[in-house]
This record gives structure tokens, C-alpha cells and sequence, in this order.
């Protein structure tokens, strides 16, 4: 599964996902709010594909008319409103052991800059911290966890084949104009691939 699978697998689960959008010419975005914009592939390399993330209503359009002027009619470009994350991390899912990553803040906290406050690995009967045992809390861990549990079933046939399920998640607040957080943090995936 590449990331324009992912996002349809994502939007057809029973995970908390991000509101995406499909972009088409007549999309108006409200200016009231920041945004998300990015783009998906069918063929090729999808990873680092150009994305722009909290801004304008009137950056968004052009941004995503651009990318619909470059990328093929079976591509995907997508829109959400913008969020901050306070929490983020990967979870790495196989047959029979389950890692979750976390990182204060953005997820390129972990990706780009390899910082980690806490890997937690499940395999068999054993759970294992790597590092601040206390980062998640209790309802954030199992949360995850029970996320983990419905992922495991639904992607059970991939699993059993050898492959390895990869999600992209963050605790995240909506944000105002000025790319501050609003109202109550909330677990949202915003990824998923086959590896």
C-alpha cells in the first residue's frame, strides 16, 4: 500500500483520521481557518511529495492549483484543516510484535530529527519502555494500543503475508489564524502504508 492507498484505506477505517478532501477546481477554502495541502501518487516515489502545511486559504489555492497543474489527472491532491500536535509518533505493527514511537510536538521531531521521548515495544507476553516510561499517559497509551488492536484485524491478510503496517499519528489541537492551539487535544491518524 503506497500513501494514495493509505488515504483511502485511512478514510474507509474505523481510526480517527484526518478530515481530508479530495482538491478540484471548484474547492473554496475557508478563510477563517489554516491548512493542510498535500499530494499523492500512483506510480513513482511518494515519499517527500510537495505538501504545505498551516496556511492561508488563499496560499492553499494556489498551492494546490499548482500541484494540479503538474501532477496527473489519477493523482491525488488532498486538503485538511491544519492542527498542532502536542504528542507524535509511528507505530510499526507485525505478526507478532508491535513498536510505538513518540516525540513532543511535530512528528518531523522523530522523522527529521531522530528525537524520541519514548519507544514502547510489545512482543508476546513482554512490554518494554525506551526511554520517559511516563511520556504517554495511561488513556494516551491505551488508546493507541486499542487503535494497534484494530489494525491488526482489519490489515490481518498483509500481516500474515510477512508485511509490516506503518501508521503516522499525533495528539492535536485545531489551531487559530495565527497557528495556535484551540479546544482539546485529540488522537488523529494521518497515515498509513504497507511496508
Amino acid at each position: 500500500m503506497n500513501k494514495l492507498q493509505g488515504f483511502y484505506a485511512l478514510a474507509k477505517s474505523n481510526l480517527p483520521a484526518v478530515p481530508w478532501k479530495k482538491y478540484g477546481e471548484h474547492t473554496v477554502f475557508d478563510p477563517d481557518i489554516l491548512w493542510t495541502v498535500r499530494s499523492a501518487v500512483t506510480e513513482g516515489e511518494d515519499l517527500n511529495l510537495p505538501r504545505k502545511v498551516g496556511i492561508n486559504a488563499k496560499t492553499a489555492k494556489e498551492f494546490a492549483e499548482e500541484l494540479s497543474q503538474k501532477l496527473r489527472q489519477e493523482d491525488l491532491i488532498l486538503y485538511y484543516p491544519y492542527f498542532i500536535a502536542l504528542k507524535s509518533g509511528v507505530i510499526d505493527i507485525s505478526l507478532h510484535r508491535t513498536a510505538i514511537e513518540a516525540v513532543k510536538d511535530d512528528l518531523w521531531n522523530l522523522v527529521t530529527d531522530n528525537r524520541k521521548d519514548v519507544t514502547i515495544i510489545f512482543e508476546e507476553d513482554d512490554v518494554r519502555f525506551i526511554g520517559d516510561d511516563y511520556f504517554l499517559n495511561q488513556e494516551e497509551m491505551m488508546e493507541l494500543v486499542d487503535y494497534c488492536t484494530v489494525i491488526k484485524r482489519q490489515f490481518m491478510s498483509e500481516l500474515a503475508g510477512g508485511k509490516n503496517i506503518l501508521l503516522e499519528w499525533s495528539y492535536a489541537c485545531p489551531s487559530d489564524l495565527n497557528g495556535s492551539p484551540v479546544g482539546k487535544a485529540a488522537l488523529v491518524f494521518y497515515e498509513i502504508r504497507t511496508v
